[in-house]
């Protein structure tokens, strides 16, 4: 089996070959390859010739990272939500992994509001100026989507952190008139287009999470389980209407020790990935600073795995 024919094989709740695997973002390419990503600035203004020379170099590296570690699909994260990025790949590693591309600040969540007080406000006192910033965000990310979708993405992540360690950072009832409605409208548009809607969140979202299943997404990324969201029960409510992605908890894999990220791994392997509808994977990124070898011991561990089978 192709990466790609992996991801489709899962995501259409059928057992692939194994579960299919790769990270929404690779940040540690200097210590696991000696190549370094351009720096995330050096896009903004650059001539074209440079950022065709740029494109260049990202390729190599996902060359490395999808050989080195086996990845089944690519998202695209350097240039960010870049059509020219989603070409490249597209020429580069067409029919062997699935590419896509990141769309994020689709709707409100807590990375995008840096005035609390002012939100709060609003949200008490002028909810119509909340609906009213909601539809801007909503129709920027729907044009990001029709740019990447043109440029061939297969599939789309759209993220957005919702809630953190303890619920959603809105009420329920909040959650159900000033994002969630937005958020199916983003994944209906991906969907629209010809490309497979994916998100992310961090954090607990339990007490949304059957509204959470009803935007139509194809997989739902993190499954946090510092958050509590234990995949044994996420999957028993989610398989064969949503796909899951994640929950090898990520403070493991910066902090260790290795019989812990060992357990994290096997844990999800074990409660998700039967009956197909499974990514292996962390529960955010492979991020700045987490030691290569705590993330080499999680793929160990996911070969070990394979091999019992």
């Amino acid at each position: 089996m192709t990466g790609r024919d992996r991801m489709l094989t899962t995501l259409r709740f059928e057992e692939p070959d194994r579960p299919p695997h790769f990270e929404t973002m690779f940040e540690i390419e200097e210590e696991a390859f000696g190549l370094r990503f351009p720096d995330r600035t050096a896009w903004h203004g650059c001539s074209s010739i440079a950022k065709q020379e740029m494109i260049s170099q990202c390729m190599e590296i996902y060359e490395r990272i999808i050989e080195t570690y086996e990845w089944d699909a690519l998202p695209v994260f350097w240039p960010w939500s870049d059509p020219d990025g989603v070409s490249a790949a597209r020429r580069a590693f067409d029919s062997r992994v699935l590419v896509g591309s990141i769309v994020g600040a689709v709707v409100w969540s807590i990375e995008t509001i840096d005035d609390w007080m002012a939100f709060s406000v609003d949200l008490a006192e002028h909810p119509e100026r909340i609906h009213a910033e909601a539809r801007r965000r909503l129709d920027a990310a729907k044009a990001a989507i029709d740019r990447l979708a043109d440029a061939g993405a297969e599939f789309i992540l759209l993220v957005n952190d919702i809630a953190d360690n303890k619920a959603t950072f809105l009420r329920p009832e909040q959650m159900r008139e000033f994002v969630l409605p937005y958020l199916g409208e983003a994944v209906a548009h991906v969907r629209d287009r010809g490309a497979i809607p994916f998100t992310h969140t961090d954090g607990n979202i339990m007490s949304i999470l059957d509204d959470y299943i009803a935007l139509g997404a194809a997989a739902y990324q993190s499954v946090d389980p510092m958050a509590g969201m234990d995949i044994a029960e996420v999957k028993r409510r989610c398989h064969g209407k949503l796909a899951l992605m994640g929950n090898v908890q990520c403070s493991l894999l910066q902090d260790g020790p290795g019989r812990a990220i060992r357990a994290s791994a096997r844990y999800c392997l074990d409660h998700a990935a039967a009956g197909g509808g499974y990514i292996f994977g962390s529960s955010n990124t492979i991020f700045p600073g987490m030691p290569l070898h705590n993330y080499e011991i999680m793929l160990d561990e996911f070969r070990a795995w394979q091999s019992e089978r």
